[in-house]
Protein backbone atom coordinates (compact mmCIF):
# COMPACT_ATOMS: atom_id res chain seq x y z
CA UNK A 1 0.00 0.00 0.00
CA UNK A 2 1.30 3.48 -0.83
CA UNK A 3 2.78 5.08 2.26
CA UNK A 4 1.46 8.53 3.33
CA UNK A 5 4.28 10.28 5.17
CA UNK A 6 3.28 13.13 7.40
CA UNK A 7 -0.39 12.18 7.69
CA UNK A 8 -0.43 11.16 11.34
CA UNK A 9 1.15 14.30 12.77
CA UNK A 10 -1.11 16.85 10.97
CA UNK A 11 -4.19 14.78 11.74
CA UNK A 12 -3.35 14.82 15.44
CA UNK A 13 -2.78 18.56 15.31
CA UNK A 14 -6.14 19.04 13.64
CA UNK A 15 -7.93 16.97 16.23
CA UNK A 16 -6.23 18.89 19.02
CA UNK A 17 -7.24 22.18 17.41
CA UNK A 18 -10.83 21.04 17.11
CA UNK A 19 -10.84 20.10 20.77
CA UNK A 20 -9.58 23.56 21.78
CA UNK A 21 -12.12 25.34 19.61
CA UNK A 22 -14.96 23.21 20.85
CA UNK A 23 -14.16 23.42 24.57
CA UNK A 24 -16.07 26.05 26.51
CA UNK A 25 -14.12 28.20 28.96
CA UNK A 26 -14.62 26.99 32.47
CA UNK A 27 -12.07 29.09 34.41
CA UNK A 28 -14.03 32.30 34.07
CA UNK A 29 -10.86 34.35 33.71
CA UNK A 30 -9.95 36.60 30.79
CA UNK A 31 -6.36 35.41 31.02
CA UNK A 32 -7.42 31.78 30.56
CA UNK A 33 -9.48 32.66 27.49
CA UNK A 34 -6.56 34.50 25.96
CA UNK A 35 -4.32 31.48 26.58
CA UNK A 36 -6.82 29.23 24.82
CA UNK A 37 -7.00 31.63 21.92
CA UNK A 38 -3.21 31.79 21.69
CA UNK A 39 -2.94 28.00 21.70
CA UNK A 40 -5.56 27.72 18.97
CA UNK A 41 -3.81 30.21 16.75
CA UNK A 42 -0.49 28.43 17.33
CA UNK A 43 -1.97 25.12 16.23
CA UNK A 44 -3.44 26.65 13.08
CA UNK A 45 -0.05 28.15 12.25
CA UNK A 46 1.55 24.72 12.72
CA UNK A 47 -0.91 23.26 10.22
CA UNK A 48 0.02 25.99 7.76
CA UNK A 49 3.72 25.20 8.20
CA UNK A 50 3.01 21.51 7.59
CA UNK A 51 1.34 22.41 4.32
CA UNK A 52 -2.00 20.99 5.41
CA UNK A 53 -3.85 24.34 5.40
CA UNK A 54 -3.32 27.30 3.13
CA UNK A 55 -2.76 30.74 4.65
CA UNK A 56 -6.14 31.92 3.36
CA UNK A 57 -7.98 28.98 4.94
CA UNK A 58 -6.16 29.48 8.22
CA UNK A 59 -7.14 33.17 8.32
CA UNK A 60 -10.74 32.17 7.68
CA UNK A 61 -10.72 29.75 10.59
CA UNK A 62 -9.25 32.36 12.92
CA UNK A 63 -11.94 34.84 11.88
CA UNK A 64 -14.63 32.28 12.68
CA UNK A 65 -13.10 31.73 16.09
CA UNK A 66 -13.09 35.50 16.73
CA UNK A 67 -16.72 35.77 15.66
CA UNK A 68 -17.64 32.94 18.02
CA UNK A 69 -15.84 34.68 20.88
CA UNK A 70 -17.49 38.01 20.18
CA UNK A 71 -20.91 36.36 19.94
CA UNK A 72 -20.35 34.74 23.32
CA UNK A 73 -19.33 38.09 24.89
CA UNK A 74 -22.37 40.14 23.75
CA UNK A 75 -24.42 41.89 26.51
CA UNK A 76 -27.37 39.58 26.06
CA UNK A 77 -26.24 36.49 27.91
CA UNK A 78 -26.95 33.24 26.07
CA UNK A 79 -28.61 30.38 27.81
CA UNK A 80 -26.01 28.49 29.74
CA UNK A 81 -23.71 31.44 30.45
CA UNK A 82 -22.84 31.98 34.09
CA UNK A 83 -22.31 35.44 35.54
CA UNK A 84 -20.89 36.15 38.97
CA UNK A 85 -19.94 39.22 41.03
CA UNK A 86 -16.75 39.34 43.05
CA UNK A 87 -15.74 42.08 45.47
CA UNK A 88 -12.41 43.79 44.80
CA UNK A 89 -10.13 44.93 47.62
CA UNK A 90 -11.41 48.49 47.12
CA UNK A 91 -14.95 47.31 47.62
CA UNK A 92 -15.83 47.53 43.95
CA UNK A 93 -17.44 44.64 42.16
CA UNK A 94 -15.92 42.98 39.05
CA UNK A 95 -18.15 41.10 36.64
CA UNK A 96 -16.68 37.69 35.67
CA UNK A 97 -18.27 35.77 32.79
CA UNK A 98 -17.70 32.09 31.97
CA UNK A 99 -17.80 32.01 28.20
CA UNK A 100 -20.20 29.76 26.33
CA UNK A 101 -19.55 28.54 22.78
CA UNK A 102 -22.79 27.59 21.05
CA UNK A 103 -23.07 23.98 19.94
CA UNK A 104 -23.66 24.93 16.30
CA UNK A 105 -20.38 26.89 16.28
CA UNK A 106 -18.46 23.94 17.72
CA UNK A 107 -19.94 21.58 15.16
CA UNK A 108 -19.24 23.95 12.29
CA UNK A 109 -15.61 24.28 13.37
CA UNK A 110 -15.21 20.53 13.56
CA UNK A 111 -16.67 20.05 10.09
CA UNK A 112 -14.56 22.82 8.53
CA UNK A 113 -11.33 21.49 10.04
CA UNK A 114 -12.00 17.91 9.01
CA UNK A 115 -12.96 18.98 5.50
CA UNK A 116 -9.85 21.12 5.03
CA UNK A 117 -7.45 18.53 6.50
CA UNK A 118 -8.82 15.60 4.48
CA UNK A 119 -8.92 17.63 1.28
CA UNK A 120 -5.29 18.63 1.71
CA UNK A 121 -4.19 15.10 2.62
CA UNK A 122 -5.94 13.62 -0.39
CA UNK A 123 -4.26 16.21 -2.55
CA UNK A 124 -0.82 15.22 -1.22
CA UNK A 125 -1.57 11.54 -1.73
CA UNK A 126 -2.55 12.13 -5.34
CA UNK A 127 0.64 14.12 -5.86
CA UNK A 128 2.79 11.27 -4.50
CA UNK A 129 0.94 8.69 -6.59
CA UNK A 130 1.14 10.86 -9.69
CA UNK A 131 -2.64 10.51 -9.97
CA UNK A 132 -2.51 6.69 -10.22
CA UNK A 133 -5.84 4.86 -9.78
CA UNK A 134 -7.37 4.34 -6.35
CA UNK A 135 -7.12 0.53 -6.45
CA UNK A 136 -3.45 0.90 -5.52
CA UNK A 137 -4.63 1.66 -1.98
CA UNK A 138 -5.66 -2.00 -1.75
CA UNK A 139 -2.24 -3.35 -2.77
CA UNK A 140 0.70 -3.88 -0.40
CA UNK A 141 4.21 -5.14 -1.05
CA UNK A 142 6.68 -7.13 1.04
CA UNK A 143 10.13 -8.54 0.52
CA UNK A 144 13.61 -9.15 1.85
CA UNK A 145 17.16 -9.81 0.71
CA UNK A 146 19.62 -11.95 2.68
CA UNK A 147 23.33 -12.49 2.07
CA UNK A 148 24.88 -15.51 3.80
CA UNK A 149 28.36 -16.93 4.38
CA UNK A 150 28.09 -20.59 5.42
CA UNK A 151 31.14 -22.66 6.46
CA UNK A 152 30.26 -26.37 6.89
CA UNK A 153 32.70 -28.44 8.91
CA UNK A 154 32.70 -32.25 9.09
CA UNK A 155 34.30 -34.27 11.89
CA UNK A 156 37.36 -36.36 11.09
CA UNK A 157 35.64 -39.34 12.75
CA UNK A 158 32.84 -39.37 10.15
CA UNK A 159 32.53 -42.48 8.00
CA UNK A 160 33.11 -42.08 4.27
CA UNK A 161 29.70 -42.27 2.62
CA UNK A 162 30.90 -44.04 -0.51
CA UNK A 163 33.08 -46.49 1.43
CA UNK A 164 29.86 -48.11 2.56
CA UNK A 165 28.69 -48.41 -1.02
CA UNK A 166 24.93 -48.14 -1.14
CA UNK A 167 24.31 -45.91 1.83
CA UNK A 168 23.09 -47.36 5.09
CA UNK A 169 19.47 -46.79 6.10
CA UNK A 170 19.35 -43.46 7.97
CA UNK A 171 22.35 -42.01 6.12
CA UNK A 172 20.94 -42.96 2.73
CA UNK A 173 20.76 -39.39 1.44
CA UNK A 174 24.28 -38.11 2.17
CA UNK A 175 26.55 -37.32 -0.79
CA UNK A 176 29.30 -35.83 1.45
CA UNK A 177 30.33 -36.64 5.01
CA UNK A 178 34.02 -35.63 5.20
CA UNK A 179 34.88 -32.69 2.92
CA UNK A 180 34.60 -29.24 4.50
CA UNK A 181 32.99 -26.58 2.36
CA UNK A 182 32.41 -22.82 2.32
CA UNK A 183 29.27 -21.58 0.66
CA UNK A 184 28.29 -18.04 -0.33
CA UNK A 185 24.55 -17.88 -0.60
CA UNK A 186 21.72 -15.43 -1.23
CA UNK A 187 17.99 -15.37 -0.64
CA UNK A 188 15.56 -12.91 -2.21
CA UNK A 189 11.78 -12.77 -1.75
CA UNK A 190 9.18 -10.39 -3.11
CA UNK A 191 5.45 -10.59 -2.48
CA UNK A 192 2.26 -8.73 -3.39
CA UNK A 193 -0.91 -8.82 -1.29
CA UNK A 194 -4.26 -7.45 -2.42
CA UNK A 195 -7.37 -6.64 -0.39
CA UNK A 196 -10.11 -7.56 -2.83
CA UNK A 197 -13.04 -6.74 -0.55
CA UNK A 198 -13.97 -6.75 3.13
CA UNK A 199 -13.82 -10.56 3.16
CA UNK A 200 -11.44 -11.65 0.37
CA UNK A 201 -7.68 -11.15 0.03
CA UNK A 202 -5.15 -12.72 -2.33
CA UNK A 203 -1.39 -12.87 -2.56
CA UNK A 204 1.58 -14.09 -4.55
CA UNK A 205 5.29 -14.24 -3.69
CA UNK A 206 8.42 -14.92 -5.72
CA UNK A 207 11.40 -16.60 -4.07
CA UNK A 208 14.94 -17.49 -5.06
CA UNK A 209 16.19 -21.06 -4.69
CA UNK A 210 16.48 -24.28 -6.67
CA UNK A 211 13.21 -25.42 -8.16
CA UNK A 212 13.61 -29.04 -6.94
CA UNK A 213 13.96 -28.02 -3.28
CA UNK A 214 10.71 -27.24 -1.40
CA UNK A 215 12.53 -26.01 1.71
CA UNK A 216 15.53 -23.76 1.37
CA UNK A 217 15.23 -20.54 -0.68
CA UNK A 218 19.02 -20.17 -0.43
CA UNK A 219 21.08 -20.32 -3.59
CA UNK A 220 24.86 -20.53 -3.84
CA UNK A 221 26.42 -17.78 -5.91
CA UNK A 222 29.43 -17.80 -8.20
CA UNK A 223 30.13 -16.54 -11.70
CA UNK A 224 29.66 -20.04 -13.11
CA UNK A 225 25.99 -20.00 -11.99
CA UNK A 226 25.38 -17.06 -14.39
CA UNK A 227 21.76 -16.47 -13.32
CA UNK A 228 19.82 -17.31 -10.18
CA UNK A 229 16.62 -19.32 -10.16
CA UNK A 230 13.43 -17.40 -9.35
CA UNK A 231 10.10 -19.12 -8.75
CA UNK A 232 6.59 -18.64 -7.38
CA UNK A 233 6.30 -20.06 -3.86
CA UNK A 234 3.11 -18.33 -2.69
CA UNK A 235 -0.21 -18.09 -4.50
CA UNK A 236 -3.32 -18.03 -2.37
CA UNK A 237 -6.79 -16.63 -1.74
CA UNK A 238 -8.07 -16.01 1.80
CA UNK A 239 -11.72 -15.71 2.78
CA UNK A 240 -12.43 -14.08 6.15
CA UNK A 241 -16.16 -13.87 6.82
CA UNK A 242 -15.68 -13.14 10.51
CA UNK A 243 -12.96 -11.53 12.60
CA UNK A 244 -12.30 -14.87 14.29
CA UNK A 245 -12.33 -17.13 11.23
CA UNK A 246 -10.44 -17.38 7.94
CA UNK A 247 -10.04 -19.96 5.17
CA UNK A 248 -6.98 -19.99 2.89
CA UNK A 249 -6.45 -22.10 -0.23
CA UNK A 250 -3.55 -22.42 -2.67
CA UNK A 251 0.11 -22.34 -1.68
CA UNK A 252 0.62 -20.37 1.51
CA UNK A 253 2.65 -20.04 4.71
CA UNK A 254 2.48 -22.69 7.44
CA UNK A 255 -0.82 -22.04 9.30
CA UNK A 256 0.15 -24.05 12.41
CA UNK A 257 1.69 -22.77 15.64
CA UNK A 258 5.00 -24.64 15.51
CA UNK A 259 8.80 -24.54 15.61
CA UNK A 260 11.27 -25.67 12.94
CA UNK A 261 11.49 -29.16 14.50
CA UNK A 262 8.51 -30.48 12.50
CA UNK A 263 8.25 -27.83 9.75
CA UNK A 264 11.10 -25.90 8.14
CA UNK A 265 10.43 -22.15 8.33
CA UNK A 266 10.57 -21.75 4.56
CA UNK A 267 8.21 -24.62 3.72
CA UNK A 268 5.10 -23.59 1.76
CA UNK A 269 1.91 -25.52 2.47
CA UNK A 270 -0.19 -26.56 -0.54
CA UNK A 271 -3.88 -27.20 -0.04
CA UNK A 272 -6.57 -25.62 2.12
CA UNK A 273 -6.66 -24.59 5.78
CA UNK A 274 -9.28 -23.05 8.05
CA UNK A 275 -8.15 -21.08 11.11
CA UNK A 276 -10.22 -20.03 14.12
CA UNK A 277 -9.28 -17.49 16.80
CA UNK A 278 -12.24 -17.14 19.19
CA UNK A 279 -11.83 -14.67 22.05
CA UNK A 280 -12.67 -16.43 25.31
CA UNK A 281 -12.20 -13.44 27.63
CA UNK A 282 -10.41 -10.09 27.76
CA UNK A 283 -7.07 -11.85 28.29
CA UNK A 284 -7.56 -15.34 26.83
CA UNK A 285 -8.06 -16.35 23.20
CA UNK A 286 -8.34 -19.78 21.68
CA UNK A 287 -6.98 -20.88 18.31
CA UNK A 288 -7.52 -23.83 16.04
CA UNK A 289 -6.50 -24.94 12.55
CA UNK A 290 -7.77 -27.68 10.24
CA UNK A 291 -6.29 -28.44 6.86
CA UNK A 292 -5.63 -30.94 4.07
CA UNK A 293 -2.41 -30.75 2.04
CA UNK A 294 -1.29 -32.77 -1.02
CA UNK A 295 2.38 -33.84 -1.07
CA UNK A 296 2.70 -35.80 -4.32
CA UNK A 297 -0.09 -36.39 -6.84
CA UNK A 298 0.72 -39.67 -8.58
CA UNK A 299 -0.20 -40.35 -12.20
CA UNK A 300 -2.18 -43.55 -11.84
CA UNK A 301 -2.38 -46.34 -14.42
CA UNK A 302 -2.11 -50.08 -14.99
CA UNK A 303 1.62 -50.01 -14.33
CA UNK A 304 1.42 -47.63 -11.37
CA UNK A 305 -0.39 -48.73 -8.22
CA UNK A 306 1.02 -46.02 -5.95
CA UNK A 307 -1.48 -43.65 -4.31
CA UNK A 308 -1.43 -39.88 -3.88
CA UNK A 309 0.63 -38.71 -0.91
CA UNK A 310 -0.92 -36.08 1.34
CA UNK A 311 -1.52 -35.22 4.96
CA UNK A 312 -4.30 -33.83 7.09
CA UNK A 313 -3.57 -31.70 10.13
CA UNK A 314 -5.47 -30.31 13.07
CA UNK A 315 -4.41 -28.13 15.99
CA UNK A 316 -6.07 -26.54 19.00
CA UNK A 317 -4.69 -24.30 21.72
CA UNK A 318 -4.96 -21.08 23.69
CA UNK A 319 -3.06 -17.85 24.33
CA UNK A 320 -3.16 -15.79 27.53
CA UNK A 321 -1.90 -12.19 27.51
CA UNK A 322 -1.29 -10.23 30.72
CA UNK A 323 -1.73 -6.45 31.10
CA UNK A 324 2.04 -5.92 30.69
CA UNK A 325 1.97 -7.94 27.41
CA UNK A 326 3.56 -11.07 28.86
CA UNK A 327 1.96 -14.15 27.34
CA UNK A 328 1.60 -17.91 27.48
CA UNK A 329 0.73 -19.87 24.35
CA UNK A 330 0.27 -23.62 23.97
CA UNK A 331 -1.12 -25.95 21.35
CA UNK A 332 -1.50 -29.63 20.52
CA UNK A 333 -1.48 -30.82 16.91
CA UNK A 334 -2.06 -34.07 15.04
CA UNK A 335 -0.60 -34.67 11.57
CA UNK A 336 -1.61 -37.80 9.66
CA UNK A 337 0.55 -38.53 6.58
CA UNK A 338 -1.17 -40.68 3.98
CA UNK A 339 0.68 -43.12 1.68
CA UNK A 340 4.20 -41.82 2.36
CA UNK A 341 5.52 -45.27 3.40
CA UNK A 342 7.25 -47.39 0.75
CA UNK A 343 5.71 -50.55 -0.73
CA UNK A 344 8.08 -53.17 -2.19
CA UNK A 345 7.94 -54.33 -5.77
CA UNK A 346 8.38 -57.99 -6.67
CA UNK A 347 11.82 -59.23 -5.67
CA UNK A 348 12.76 -60.40 -9.17
CA UNK A 349 12.68 -56.83 -10.43
CA UNK A 350 10.00 -57.48 -13.04
CA UNK A 351 7.45 -55.35 -11.19
CA UNK A 352 7.68 -51.55 -10.97
CA UNK A 353 4.10 -50.81 -9.99
CA UNK A 354 5.10 -49.32 -6.60
CA UNK A 355 8.00 -47.13 -7.69
CA UNK A 356 5.74 -44.14 -7.02
CA UNK A 357 5.63 -44.96 -3.30
CA UNK A 358 9.14 -43.47 -2.95
CA UNK A 359 9.07 -39.93 -1.56
CA UNK A 360 9.82 -37.43 -4.37
CA UNK A 361 12.03 -35.35 -2.07
CA UNK A 362 14.01 -36.22 1.05
CA UNK A 363 16.78 -34.88 3.23
CA UNK A 364 18.16 -37.69 5.42
CA UNK A 365 17.54 -39.60 8.63
CA UNK A 366 14.34 -41.64 8.21
CA UNK A 367 14.61 -45.43 8.26
CA UNK A 368 14.47 -46.72 4.67
CA UNK A 369 14.54 -49.93 2.63
CA UNK A 370 15.10 -50.77 -1.03
CA UNK A 371 11.65 -51.25 -2.52
CA UNK A 372 13.14 -53.49 -5.24
CA UNK A 373 14.78 -55.96 -2.85
CA UNK A 374 11.81 -56.72 -0.58
CA UNK A 375 13.93 -56.77 2.56
CA UNK A 376 16.77 -58.98 1.34
CA UNK A 377 19.19 -56.06 1.80
CA UNK A 378 17.27 -53.97 4.28
CA UNK A 379 19.26 -50.94 5.37
CA UNK A 380 20.72 -50.08 1.97
CA UNK A 381 19.31 -48.58 -1.17
CA UNK A 382 20.60 -46.93 -4.28
CA UNK A 383 21.08 -43.25 -5.01
CA UNK A 384 20.20 -42.13 -8.49
CA UNK A 385 21.36 -38.53 -8.74
CA UNK A 386 22.92 -35.77 -6.67
CA UNK A 387 23.33 -32.04 -6.99
CA UNK A 388 25.26 -29.24 -5.33
CA UNK A 389 22.29 -28.63 -3.05
CA UNK A 390 22.40 -32.18 -1.65
CA UNK A 391 18.98 -32.77 -3.20
CA UNK A 392 18.32 -36.38 -4.20
CA UNK A 393 15.83 -37.16 -6.94
CA UNK A 394 14.39 -40.54 -7.93
CA UNK A 395 13.17 -41.70 -11.33
CA UNK A 396 11.23 -44.69 -10.08
CA UNK A 397 13.39 -46.86 -7.82
CA UNK A 398 15.18 -46.17 -4.58
CA UNK A 399 14.58 -45.84 -0.88
CA UNK A 400 11.10 -46.23 0.50
CA UNK A 401 10.25 -45.00 4.00
CA UNK A 402 9.98 -47.90 6.42
CA UNK A 403 7.60 -46.27 8.90
CA UNK A 404 4.20 -44.72 8.57
CA UNK A 405 3.90 -41.23 10.06
CA UNK A 406 1.14 -40.05 12.38
CA UNK A 407 2.53 -37.27 14.55
CA UNK A 408 1.34 -35.89 17.89
CA UNK A 409 2.99 -32.52 18.49
CA UNK A 410 2.92 -30.40 21.67
CA UNK A 411 4.20 -26.82 21.38
CA UNK A 412 4.40 -24.13 24.07
CA UNK A 413 5.85 -20.67 24.60
CA UNK A 414 6.22 -18.33 27.59
CA UNK A 415 7.01 -14.70 26.78
CA UNK A 416 7.97 -12.50 29.76
CA UNK A 417 7.65 -8.81 28.87
CA UNK A 418 8.40 -7.42 32.35
CA UNK A 419 11.49 -5.63 31.04
CA UNK A 420 9.95 -4.55 27.73
CA UNK A 421 11.34 -3.91 25.12
CA UNK A 422 13.64 -6.71 26.31
CA UNK A 423 11.74 -10.01 26.48
CA UNK A 424 12.64 -13.40 27.91
CA UNK A 425 11.06 -16.12 25.75
CA UNK A 426 11.10 -19.84 26.53
CA UNK A 427 9.88 -22.29 23.86
CA UNK A 428 9.36 -26.01 24.11
CA UNK A 429 8.40 -28.55 21.45
CA UNK A 430 7.77 -32.31 21.68
CA UNK A 431 6.77 -34.73 18.92
CA UNK A 432 5.98 -38.45 18.85
CA UNK A 433 5.32 -40.56 15.77
CA UNK A 434 2.57 -42.90 16.90
CA UNK A 435 2.48 -44.38 13.40
CA UNK A 436 5.70 -46.34 13.96
CA UNK A 437 4.72 -50.02 14.27
CA UNK A 438 7.57 -52.56 14.15
CA UNK A 439 5.27 -55.48 13.38
CA UNK A 440 3.56 -53.65 10.51
CA UNK A 441 6.96 -52.65 9.11
CA UNK A 442 8.21 -56.26 9.29
CA UNK A 443 5.10 -57.50 7.46
CA UNK A 444 5.37 -54.87 4.72
CA UNK A 445 9.15 -54.71 4.20
CA UNK A 446 10.37 -58.06 5.57
CA UNK A 447 12.83 -56.08 7.70
CA UNK A 448 13.27 -55.01 11.32
CA UNK A 449 14.00 -51.48 12.51
CA UNK A 450 14.75 -50.00 15.92
CA UNK A 451 12.01 -47.82 17.34
CA UNK A 452 13.22 -44.23 17.25
CA UNK A 453 10.10 -42.11 17.06
CA UNK A 454 10.45 -39.16 19.48
CA UNK A 455 11.91 -35.69 19.36
CA UNK A 456 12.06 -32.52 21.42
CA UNK A 457 13.70 -29.12 21.53
CA UNK A 458 14.04 -26.29 24.07
CA UNK A 459 14.87 -22.70 23.11
CA UNK A 460 15.64 -19.68 25.30
CA UNK A 461 15.67 -16.20 23.73
CA UNK A 462 16.58 -12.92 25.46
CA UNK A 463 16.23 -9.54 23.77
CA UNK A 464 13.93 -7.84 21.30
CA UNK A 465 11.40 -10.34 19.88
CA UNK A 466 11.67 -8.85 16.37
CA UNK A 467 14.72 -7.07 14.97
CA UNK A 468 13.27 -4.08 13.10
CA UNK A 469 15.05 -0.98 14.46
CA UNK A 470 18.62 0.17 14.99
CA UNK A 471 20.18 -1.32 18.15
CA UNK A 472 17.50 -4.00 18.52
CA UNK A 473 19.17 -7.21 19.66
CA UNK A 474 18.61 -10.76 20.80
CA UNK A 475 20.62 -13.82 21.80
CA UNK A 476 19.35 -17.39 21.95
CA UNK A 477 20.29 -20.97 22.69
CA UNK A 478 18.62 -24.20 21.55
CA UNK A 479 19.02 -27.86 22.37
CA UNK A 480 17.38 -30.37 20.03
CA UNK A 481 17.13 -34.16 19.81
CA UNK A 482 15.28 -35.62 16.84
CA UNK A 483 15.23 -39.40 16.47
CA UNK A 484 15.25 -41.08 13.07
CA UNK A 485 11.50 -41.58 12.58
CA UNK A 486 10.14 -38.82 14.85
CA UNK A 487 9.10 -36.67 11.86
CA UNK A 488 9.20 -36.88 8.07
CA UNK A 489 12.79 -35.89 7.24
CA UNK A 490 11.69 -34.08 4.05
CA UNK A 491 10.02 -31.25 5.99
CA UNK A 492 12.13 -30.55 9.09
CA UNK A 493 14.75 -27.79 9.46
CA UNK A 494 17.23 -27.79 6.55
CA UNK A 495 20.06 -26.15 8.54
CA UNK A 496 20.25 -28.36 11.66
CA UNK A 497 22.59 -31.29 10.79
CA UNK A 498 22.34 -29.96 7.21
CA UNK A 499 18.76 -31.17 7.17
CA UNK A 500 16.88 -34.27 8.26
CA UNK A 501 16.46 -36.34 11.41
CA UNK A 502 18.56 -38.78 13.49
CA UNK A 503 20.49 -35.89 15.04
CA UNK A 504 21.04 -34.17 18.37
CA UNK A 505 22.94 -31.04 19.31
CA UNK A 506 22.73 -27.35 20.12
CA UNK A 507 22.37 -24.00 18.42
CA UNK A 508 23.80 -20.72 19.71
CA UNK A 509 23.23 -17.39 18.04
CA UNK A 510 22.25 -13.76 18.11
CA UNK A 511 21.09 -10.82 16.00
CA UNK A 512 21.76 -7.06 16.06
CA UNK A 513 19.92 -4.24 14.27
CA UNK A 514 22.24 -2.10 12.14
CA UNK A 515 19.46 0.22 11.05
CA UNK A 516 15.73 0.20 10.44
CA UNK A 517 14.81 -3.16 8.83
CA UNK A 518 18.47 -4.18 8.47
CA UNK A 519 20.26 -6.56 10.81
CA UNK A 520 23.19 -8.94 11.22
CA UNK A 521 22.82 -12.42 12.68
CA UNK A 522 25.12 -15.32 13.46
CA UNK A 523 24.40 -18.95 14.39
CA UNK A 524 26.49 -21.98 15.30
CA UNK A 525 24.80 -25.35 14.86
CA UNK A 526 26.75 -28.29 16.31
CA UNK A 527 25.23 -31.74 15.79
CA UNK A 528 25.99 -35.45 15.67
CA UNK A 529 24.12 -38.64 14.86
CA UNK A 530 21.91 -40.50 17.37
CA UNK A 531 22.37 -43.91 15.72
CA UNK A 532 24.02 -45.45 12.66
CA UNK A 533 27.28 -44.40 11.08
CA UNK A 534 29.30 -41.58 12.71
CA UNK A 535 28.25 -38.18 11.38
CA UNK A 536 29.13 -34.97 13.23
CA UNK A 537 28.64 -31.59 11.53
CA UNK A 538 29.29 -28.00 12.58
CA UNK A 539 27.46 -25.38 10.54
CA UNK A 540 28.12 -21.64 10.89
CA UNK A 541 25.66 -19.13 9.43
CA UNK A 542 26.53 -15.42 9.09
CA UNK A 543 23.68 -13.37 7.62
CA UNK A 544 23.06 -9.79 6.55
CA UNK A 545 19.32 -9.28 6.08
CA UNK A 546 17.31 -6.28 4.94
CA UNK A 547 13.50 -6.11 4.70
CA UNK A 548 11.14 -3.83 2.83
Amino acid sequence: MMKQPGIIRPALLALAMAAVFASPAVAGERESLEQLRSTTVGLIEALVQEGILSKEKADALIRKAEEARQTAETPSEPAGAVTGVAESPAGKSNVVRVQYVPEFVKQQLRNDIQKEVMAKLNYHVEEERLALPGWLDRISFEGDVRLRYEPDRFSSRNAEAYVHGLYESQQAMIPNTTQDQDRYRVRARFGINAKLSDTFTAGIRMTSGHMDNPLSPNQSIDIRAAKLDWGLDRVFITYKPYQWMSVTAGRFANPFFSTDMVWDRSLAMDGIAASFTPKLSDSVAGFGTLGAFPIDQVQKGTLNKAKDKWFIGGQAGFEWISPNKSSIKAGIAYYDFKNVEGIPNNQDGSDTRYNGTVMPYRQKGNSTFDINMNGSTVGSCGILSTSTTSTIRYDGSGCGLASKFRLVNLTGQIDLATFDPVHVILQGDYVRNIGFDAREILRRTNGTFEKQNEGYQIKLTVGTPLITQRHDWQVFGVYKKLEADAVVDAFTDSDFHLGGTNAKGFILGGSYGLDKNTFLSARWLSTKEISGLPLAIDVFLFDLTTMF
